[in-house]
């Protein structure tokens, strides 16, 4: 049995085209569904929904032979231990520093003065602003990020930007763009070696379908 760890959402959504290359068919809609785990067309592969920052736990720990993650999440929570073989190109975002648009960004950090920065993303945003020589103080938060700057609890926010929808109508501005991201494939490195014979063809499959969809730069 091959055990695939999904979360909801987009990457769910973006995965289903490559399982159906590898001739992997969900057989169950997770937002109808209150099972965790769903059966596919293959009886020796399964999928089981976890939340996002959980898909490398599973993975490393054996609750899982693979999924699929954001790099944020690879960076964030470590994944050492992990075999990355792909870059999806799904889910496609970016990890940005945004602030109020009254805010002089460029003024307080060109000042050193001391930036208080909210984020879930507390080990992205130390490298990225230590690499930098800017002193911050991190405030972790879990969601509803736009409301730090807007309430004074923070100058500045860092997170994941799609569209900039979400910015623009809560009065915030992108201030710099930390890095590019989208969602890995990532593999236990002994159920590779155990069960290479299943794994070894999806993730062939996976590869072949993002060279065909892959856009000439």
């Amino acid at each position: 049995m091959i055990t695939l760890a999904l979360s909801k959402g987009r990457i769910f959504d973006e995965t289903l085209p490559l399982l159906a290359a590898a001739g992997i068919e969900v057989l169950e809609d997770p937002d109808k569904s209150r099972k965790l785990i769903l059966p596919t067309n293959q009886p020796g592969v399964r999928v089981v929904l976890v939340r996002a920052t959980d898909v490398p736990t599973y993975v490393e720990y054996g609750g899982a032979d693979m999924g699929v993650t954001g790099k944020d999440t690879l960076i964030e929570h470590g994944g050492q231990g992990l075999y990355q073989p792909l870059d999806l190109k799904i889910a496609a975002c970016r990890m940005s520093v945004a602030v109020r648009a009254d805010f002089d960004y460029a003024s307080a950090v060109r000042q050193g003065s001391r930036l208080k920065v909210a984020t879930k993303y507390t080990t992205i945003a130390r490298e990225f602003f230590a690499s930098k020589g800017v002193h911050v103080d991190l405030i972790k938060l879990y969601g509803s990020m736009e409301l730090a700057p807007l309430t004074g609890l923070a100058d500045a926010i860092v997170d994941l930007v799609s569209t900039g929808n979400t910015l623009k109508a809560n009065h915030l501005v992108e201030v710099e763009r930390i890095m590019d991201i989208s969602s890995r494939l990532v593999v236990n490195q002994a159920a590779l070696k155990l069960k290479q014979a299943a794994i070894r063809p999806i993730i062939n499959a996976f590869s072949q379908a993002i060279e065909r969809n892959a856009v000439p730069s």
